[in-house]
């Protein structure tokens, strides 16, 4: 007769949180430790300016490293469903891509959506993700 327990190994539980797959009973063992306040850069050169009309404040979006040839500590931000929606800006990513190269999981979560004509400014905060 099994528990319904079943070991699961550091990085598959990353992966389990960083999909937002996790159960209700885990959620109080995680903390977000606040790191930093910036933007997400880009948003002008998404293929699709649709996604941008879907997003708002409080949405809890994904930190993902991206190779990339302009910019070795790029790190790509991309909403719950994994539609991408632009970077952490240059001038900000060189600290949270060593800890994310070092095996630590970032996320962010909006804080504001502005929308100017053709231009969105989207206000975000970056967490460490402690389990």
């Amino acid at each position: 007769m099994g528990n319904g327990l079943s070991k699961i190994e550091k990085g598959e539980l990353k992966s389990v949180i960083a999909k937002g797959d996790i159960g209700s009973v885990l959620q109080p063992l995680i903390k977000e430790i606040h790191l930093f306040d910036s933007y997400v850069a880009g948003t002008t050169h998404l293929e699709s300016q649709d996604v941008l009309d879907t997003i708002k404040a409080g949405d809890l979006l994904t930190l993902e490293r991206e190779e990339n040839k302009f910019d070795m500590n790029a790190i790509m931000i991309k909403t719950e469903k994994g539609i991408k929606i632009g970077y952490v800006p240059e001038k900000d990513n060189v600290v949270f891509a060593r800890l994310m190269d070092a095996g630590k999981l970032l996320r962010a979560r909006i804080k504001s959506v502005e929308k100017k004509h053709d231009f969105s400014k989207i206000s975000i905060g970056i967490f460490l993700v402690d389990v």
